[in-house]
């Protein structure tokens, strides 16, 4: 089938002259997961993770993803002519430089202008024409291929309210108009959704597990315009539009308005697609997002609420740990129906939405794929033996919630029980972190990598992610990870409010799979003569498997961490479950010794 449809693209390639096609993972809107009208990545290759870079030449194809899929790309691509381009690691060329490889001076590089942001375009632009290479940035080939692609998504909008968000429309409008002034700009176009949603508190079903809206705006100091499809727009929204002076225009008309605007136009070359950059005739201001941190750092009801969120995920969470806790010695607990009852039993808390992400369920030699997602193919019976990692979160009007639990299902090997330990002291570490105000996550990134590095191991992707409020679960500028990626924004100062994971792990291909994940708020601690000092504080509460700890391995410190956050699960959990699940709770809590 992927063979066939390199083909059918190939095709279309020589009716166009065009001797490199890139299929990049996005939208129109630079988003990491897409609905399925944008799955084109996805349908060209097989490969289902959720990031990735598709190249198709005249004879060849390869794809670009990260160390969080290299074992399910090898698994997913096999006999479908792609090469796996392994990012990050020695020997691999960039996408450039392998696209340079195989053309020619004259050749012609094509890809869909609206789902590759300015910046990208221009590296391309850059890279190709010093070799004498062509761009053709207006083609969507792989629509003209894809048969029964599914539409547009068109899902009806509704409105956040500030019980929820603390803030109006009208003051984040004044907030960012007040940005766009320090930079002289007269009109801002913003067109990442999750940074469109939060702006206009408006929020929908347009992308599994992200309840956002396909929407453009542009923004001026007197007016604005929120590009739609209007009979979208719920009614307290569309008032709220009009109170504002926010104009309702249709979805695709940004592509026309753009070639209209006066500068300077402030924008942001990461998000913005290259199809829009390109038609703009103005002047420009090309610098992040006011959007960006702006939504980042939380305000005191986003905080509250969250707070809210995490005490009825957590409860969610305990019982299927109960669940799990029971029902695995009989037989008849699956990888695949685990993560049925799990979201059955979020489900079944007051304001749950639907799950944020996929839930990763995922047995022994399986959770060694970081993103591996079960399926009733794949489907494994959970057995009272070995490791379980489970990595999921939902979305709750309150909130978004996301955490990992590795549980050990019954007896494990001396490997497994040292590798879990050393995660879980690595946890904890970065949970304990206190530090001068101005460290980003890479400052702190050794802290939860120092006992695995301490043994020359490592994991292929960062330590924690910025989440959202309502929103994405992976949210920049804000993360922990030990170097630069450009590409995933997640290195900036770190400021009170902010809200990210903090999961190491250890993964061993065909064995097993570790990884502890908490929800963490950045926040103040004492100010002195030496600055403003900060450190995090746990959302989430939930239990650690202490089956898996040997003691012996922990510092004093560490073993009290976990004793005190243990107690204050039981303290904040046990009024959500019943008198069984609590005196369950309360038995596997109890505290651990040397």
């Amino acid at each position: 089938m992927i063979k066939e449809r390199l083909r059918l693209l190939r095709a279309q390639m020589q009716k166009e002259n065009i001797q490199a096609y890139i299929i990049p993972t996005s939208d129109f809107h630079e988003t990491e997961y897409v609905s399925d009208y944008f799955a084109c990545r996805k349908y060209m290759s097989g490969f289902t993770g959720s990031a990735g870079v598709l190249v198709v030449t005249v004879s060849k194809a390869a794809l670009w993803t990260d160390g969080r899929y290299f074992i399910q790309a090898e698994r997913q691509l096999k006999d479908s002519t792609i090469e796996l381009m392994k990012m990050g690691q020695e020997g691999t060329p960039d996408i450039p430089d392998y696209i340079l490889s195989q053309l020619q001076a004259g050749d012609t590089v094509g890809f869909d202008g609206r789902v590759i942001n300015a910046a990208d375009a221009r590296r391309y632009d850059s890279a190709f024409c010093a070799q004498e290479i062509h761009l053709k940035t207006d083609v969507d080939l792989v629509g003209r291929i894809w048969t029964d692609r599914p539409a547009l998504p068109h899902s009806k909008t509704f409105h956040y309210d500030e019980k929820y968000t603390g803030e109006t429309i009208g003051e984040k409008l004044a907030r960012v108009r007040q940005a766009m002034a320090e930079q002289h700009a007269v009109s801002h176009i913003a067109t990442k959704i999750d940074e469109v949603a939060w702006l206009l508190n408006l929020r929908a079903d347009d992308i599994p597990c992200f309840p956002v809206a396909l929407a453009y705006a542009i923004i001026r100091q007197d007016d604005a315009v929120l590009y739609i499809d209007d009979s979208r727009l719920d009614p307290v929204s569309r008032q709220l539009m009009k109170e504002n002076h926010i104009r309702i225009k249709g979805y695709f008309d940004i592509y026309e308005d753009v070639k209209t605007l006066t500068g300077p136009v402030l924008y942001d070359p990461s998000f913005v697609n290259s199809r829009l950059i390109f038609s703009l005739q103005a002047p420009a201001v090309e610098a992040p997002d006011p959007e960006l941190l702006m939504k980042a750092v939380k305000n005191e009801t986003e905080i509250a609420a969250t707070k809210n969120a995490h005490l009825k995920d957590g409860a969610a969470v305990v019982k299927f740990m109960y669940w799990l806790h029971v029902n695995v010695p009989q037989g008849t607990v699956s990888e695949w129906s685990a993560q049925q009852k799990l979201t059955a039993l979020r489900s079944e808390q007051d304001g749950y939405i639907e799950d944020s992400f996929t839930t990763i369920s995922a047995y022994k030699d399986h959770a060694a794929m970081m993103h591996y997602s079960s399926s009733p193919e794949t489907d494994v019976l959970l057995k009272p033996e070995g490791l379980y990692l489970v990595d999921s979160g939902g979305q709750y009007i309150d909130g978004t919630t996301d955490i990992t639990r590795t549980f050990v299902l019954g007896p494990i090997t001396k490997e497994e029980k040292y590798w879990f330990t050393l995660a879980m002291r690595s946890h904890i570490r970065l949970a304990a972190a206190h530090w001068l105000y101005g460290c980003s996550g890479l400052n702190l990134d050794i802290l939860a990598r120092g006992p695995l590095w301490d043994q020359d191991m490592d994991y292929q992707c960062g330590t924690g992610h910025g989440i959202g409020h309502l929103s994405t679960v992976h949210e920049a500028p804000n993360g922990f990870r030990w170097r630069k990626v450009p590409e995933r924004n997640d290195s900036a100062v770190l400021e009170a409010g902010m809200i990210q994971s903090d999961e190491p792990g250890v993964y061993m291909e065909g064995k097993f799979g570790i990884r502890h994940e908490n929800e963490v708020l950045v926040v103040k601690g004492n100010k002195n003569f030496y600055g403003q000092f900060m450190h995090l504080e746990p959302l989430t509460f939930v239990p650690f498997d202490v089956k898996g700890i040997d003691p012996s391995l922990m510092t004093e410190e560490e073993i009290n961490w976990l004793n005190n956050y243990h107690a204050a699960v039981v303290k904040k959990i046990s009024p959500y479950l019943t008198d069984e699940e609590a005196s369950w709770l309360k038995q596997i809590c109890q505290p651990i010794r040397k």
